[in-house]
């Protein structure tokens, strides 16, 4: 992993509640994305001394306390729900593409990448249902299409991507892992070293892409 790669001298880790992550590479910040003040000061503190050389935003939601839920069906959508999923899965990782591109290294390679899903693929949805978050996540993806061509412009050694964990057996996924076949269902050690290999691999002209944990391409 990252804290005992010799190549990586600081991790900067984001989230909304204190963690003591117990290890001298890591510096913790205070990060809400809902909170786009807050994600303009983090980029700020990350890069104080340095630039950076890779961004991973993982955040996502599904469900949350059984008062937001995939949907069914089309009478099951919400407004309400609709604006949460998107301001999660969607809004605030544009945000943080916002702040935290231009703090990339230049001339050098970089990445920026976003953790997506695989039911965010327009092309590969043939079972329907959870709209919200296959939309949230097809926006996602087209965010991360677009920005990674102005990014281009900018820094031609740029990469940036969207990525598919695969199922992780996490509190997203918890509700729905029963139907999942045990090999497919990953802890969360595994699938971070999968998509570190992929993220190692990529090239400048894979940029834009949308890539699954073992480095296959997604359609969009």
């Amino acid at each position: 992993m990252l804290t005992s790669d010799a190549g990586v001298n600081e991790i900067h880790a984001f989230s909304r509640s204190p963690v003591d992550w117990q290890h001298k590479k890591v510096r913790g910040h205070f990060l809400d994305l809902t909170d786009e003040t807050s994600i303009d000061k983090a980029a700020t503190e990350a890069t104080a001394t340095s630039p950076l050389d890779l961004v991973i935003v993982a955040s996502g939601i599904l469900h949350r306390d059984g008062e937001l839920l995939p949907e069914k069906t089309l009478r099951d959508l919400s407004s309400k729900a609709l604006t949460e999923v998107f301001a999660v899965n969607t809004i605030g990782p544009a945000l943080i593409a916002k702040h935290f591109l231009p703090k990339l290294r230049g001339h050098h390679k970089t990445v920026f990448a976003a953790l997506s899903a695989r039911v965010g693929s327009i092309g590969d949805n043939r079972l329907g249902g959870w709209p919200s978050y296959r939309m949230s996540k097809a926006a996602l993806n087209m965010l991360i299409r677009t920005v990674s061509i102005e990014q281009a412009r900018r820094l031609p050694e740029a990469i940036v991507v969207t990525l598919h964990p695969g199922t992780v057996d996490t509190a997203l996924s918890k509700p729905f892992s029963k139907r999942v076949a045990a090999p497919k269902l990953f802890s969360p050690t595994f699938a971070a070293t999968q998509l570190l290999r992929v993220i190692n691999g990529l090239e400048q002209k894979d940029t834009g892409g949308f890539y699954a944990y073992d480095g296959s391409p997604i359609v969009y």
